[in-house]
């Protein structure tokens, strides 16, 4: 690059990370929940229905917002979610100290909803274009972050609450966040057109590295008139369903299943938020090297097997063991799924793209945990709900063997113009 400094991919991955890691205490949000229906009187579901909009409107602003984030880039897009999400979370003290639910609904919702979905898709799309030898890796590092942020959040939230109270509690995170943010997104940039890691071209040329080119360079509009995207967005949202699904239920079903205690079946879910964290760049990692469909195919074959017998399991290691891997399973379709859009659609507008298939993950935080709230009230138990969920997978594998045979047509018909030969990008 003339004229320019190249910037650290490594440090911009960081920013990513540190971007990621300040949303992702949305996942906390259950450390306010007590507090809120103690200091307060309202009840669970009112209380619970805050984060719920909070993720609803993660998946529309995603979406919606998809097209500023590839048109004012990741810095002002970054900047953005900073100033929404940490005013968010400010506000939300302000609620509290008015005694508001709607208020509270307003902020932490509605305007910290809208931070988090910039702020999910600002450095992701970024990271792909600074790591075009791994993409996976790459994509997996900062939704990591998101998932590891319950974990980093929670005891920070339940420390400053006893000592400090909510009010202040919500100030101080949310100025807090809005910092972190704030400098994480200053160091984020494109990298120039064309610009690759250094020795990255020859190594594509002596061989060394198998460079495969995207499958098409589709704008956001295009892509959405394409099946493969549905069938992205389908394989996305049944993962993302029957997760939740046993992410809202794991704690009961330890209880039920294989007998444990509350404080055990509480450490068990707290543990299990780990594997999601590990699941996310684990899965990712290892989709730069089996492909991003073989990736996804594996969660399904695993997943339908796992769900089947779940249910029937009594052994308490044995549960605690498919657990794991089902969120595994869980984080690592979130964090495949940005590399899996830039290899079928390209990086043109991958922001947007991403945005829109995030659109899944709302429709799927509302339908798997009331489903399996409704199967609890129908039956009984969690567990019926389990063989629903693994016949959804059996679904899901059908449709990524579908999106093979879609992509296998593209490859020979053509579709749009690829990425420009290898001759012509300029090593940076």
């Amino acid at each position: 690059m003339k004229g320019k400094k190249t910037k650290n991919r490594w440090l911009i991955a960081a920013s990513a990370v540190g971007i990621h890691i300040s949303i992702g205490s949305v996942y906390a949000w259950s450390n306010f929940t007590n507090p809120l229906i103690d200091q307060f009187g309202w009840s669970t579901s009112q209380v619970q229905l805050t984060f719920s909009i909070a993720i609803l409107f993660l998946g529309l602003s995603a979406a919606f917002l998809g097209h500023f984030v590839e048109k004012y880039g990741p810095r002002k897009a970054g900047i953005m979610a900073a100033i929404c999400f940490g005013s968010g979370v400010i506000g939300s003290g302000f609620a509290v100290s008015a005694s508001s639910l709607p208020l509270l609904y307003l902020f932490y919702g509605v305007l910290g909803g809208i931070g988090l979905g910039v702020g999910y898709i600002a450095p992701v799309s970024t990271l792909v274009k600074w790591f075009p030898d791994r993409r996976g890796l790459a994509t997996g590092l900062a939704i990591m972050g998101f998932g590891f942020a319950a974990a980093i959040s929670s005891p920070i939230m339940e420390a400053l609450i006893t000592s400090v109270g909510l009010k202040n509690t919500f100030f101080i995170l949310g100025i807090s966040y809005f910092l972190v943010m704030i400098l994480s997104s200053l160091y984020l940039e494109k990298p120039e057109e064309g610009w690759a890691p250094a020795g990255f071209i020859e190594k594509v040329k002596a061989g060394k590295i198998e460079q495969k080119r995207d499958l098409a360079q589709l704008t956001a509009n295009e892509a959405v008139k394409t099946k493969r995207f549905y069938y992205l967005w389908l394989m996305l949202f049944i993962n993302v369903t029957c997760g939740i699904g046993i992410l809202s239920a794991a704690k009961p079903l330890a209880i039920d299943s294989i007998g444990m205690t509350t404080i055990q079946a509480a450490a068990l879910v707290g543990v299990l938020g780990i594997f999601n964290g590990a699941g996310r760049l684990g899965w990712a990692a290892t989709s730069d090297y089996i492909g991003r469909q073989n990736t996804y195919t594996t969660f399904f074959v695993i997943q339908i097997f796992l769900f089947a017998l779940l249910p029937f399991t009594t052994n308490a290691l044995l549960f605690q063991i498919m657990l794991a891997v089902i969120y595994t399973c869980y984080g690592g379709g979130f964090a495949s799924i940005p590399a899996y859009i830039a290899d079928i659609f390209g990086t043109k507008q991958l922001g947007a793209i991403h945005g829109y298939i995030l659109t899944a993950w709302s429709a799927a935080g509302l339908a798997g945990p009331m489903f399996a709230a409704w199967m609890k009230d129908m039956t009984g138990s969690y567990e019926s709900s389990l063989l629903y969920f693994a016949g959804l997978f059996v679904v899901a594998f059908v449709i990524s063997i579908l999106i093979r045979v879609d992509i296998r047509k593209v490859q020979v018909e053509g579709e749009k113009p690829a990425l420009k030969p290898l001759e012509k990008v300029v090593s940076g």
